[in-house]
């Protein structure tokens, strides 16, 4: 992991460790750029210390390496300043759908209607939002945050006992003025979808550690049970790690584009996804509920990386990964 990012501490709010890219930008170069593996080291160190600071840096990340893919493809981006917080507000659920209106002017569009899942939208200046721009079409767009541009935070929708400093509730959106941001539909099919993806897997790696830490701490001399879940952890943070750092030699060799990038982001995610919840359940039952009753640090860290995980859509993405193989794989084994 990366030195020198363990001063992130879970007493403060989550917008302040934004603060920590300012003070180590060189710590979170951009993926797909020869670096990535150090990108989801630092990540992974963040998240193993405090995943409320990994939640509040992520997509911000994500927003920064998304404007950046812009430029590099041609696409125009605004200027907002170095001291622009940024959120990706990209979620759809039932009942709420946000449309975008192209105004043909230099505003570019205006976006109606309300987000779910917005991430930190009452702290944060800025954010990348997906609306439909046709009926069966979505388009990023760069929007402004605040009332003075028509966002509204909904109060008092976020109950979680998990990540419970980072409010991920719905936002409206009335009349917002908001700049395109590459073609309709580029946001989806651009090579950063799926090495985003990775680097929040890069993040519930880090919370492992954080959890699986505990087992360091025994209350009491370690018996073979105790040390058959220490060995399984270890065995499960390493298959993390090992595929993290495959699937960054990957990235920056050019090899995680298109189709191959989105089965690879979909395995990642899958491995990593499952060595977090065997981390859980080892320490868990290892540590039986003392610490998760008496210890707040402890307690806190379980009930984030159980709330972090659910972005993984467990048993759907190990159904989209296998019907992506028996599809281009039909004539020929992928193993």
């Amino acid at each position: 992991m990366t030195a020198g990012l363990g001063d992130v501490t879970t007493s403060t709010d989550p917008t302040s460790a934004l603060e920590l890219v300012r003070r180590r930008p060189d710590a979170f170069p951009p993926p797909g750029r020869g670096a990535t593996l150090s990108l989801w080291e630092s990540l992974a160190t963040v998240a193993a210390t405090s995943l409320t600071a990994a939640r509040a840096v992520e997509p911000h990340l994500d927003a920064l390496a998304i404007l950046a893919e812009a430029r590099t493809a041609g696409h125009p981006v605004p200027e907002t300043g170095g001291d622009a917080t940024w959120g990706v507000f990209a979620a759809e659920g039932p009942g709420s759908r946000l449309v975008a209106t192209e105004t043909g002017d230099r505003s570019g569009a205006r976006l109606s209607g309300t987000k779910p899942w917005c991430s930190l939208a009452g702290s944060l200046s800025h954010a990348l939002v997906t609306a439909w721009d046709t009926g069966s079409t979505r388009r990023l767009y760069a929007v402004r945050l605040g009332p003075a541009n028509g966002v509204t935070v909904q109060p008092a929708t976020w109950h979680a006992r998990g990540l419970s400093e980072v409010p991920s509730g719905p936002v409206t959106f009335e009349d917002t003025e908001a700049v395109p941001i590459g073609p309709s539909g580029w946001y989806l099919e651009r090579p950063g979808f799926a090495w985003g993806g990775m680097g929040v897997a890069a993040i519930w790696y880090g919370g492992a550690v954080g959890v699986a830490r505990r087992l360091l701490r025994p209350r009491r001399e370690p018996d073979q049970v105790a040390q058959m879940h220490v060995g399984a952890v270890d065995a499960s943070l390493w298959a993390a790690r090992a595929t993290l750092a495959e699937a960054a030699r990957l990235v920056d060799d050019g090899h995680a584009t298109g189709a191959a990038g989105a089965a690879l982001a979909l395995r990642v995610r899958h491995v990593v996804a499952g060595a977090a919840e065997s981390v859980l359940g080892h320490v868990g039952h290892a540590t039986g509920p003392a610490p998760l009753a008496l210890e707040e640090d402890h307690a806190r860290r379980v009930a984030d990386l159980h709330l972090y995980l659910r972005q993984e859509h467990a048993e759907r993405d190990a159904a989209a990964l296998g019907r992506h193989l028996l599809d281009a794989h039909a004539s020929e084994p992928p193993w």
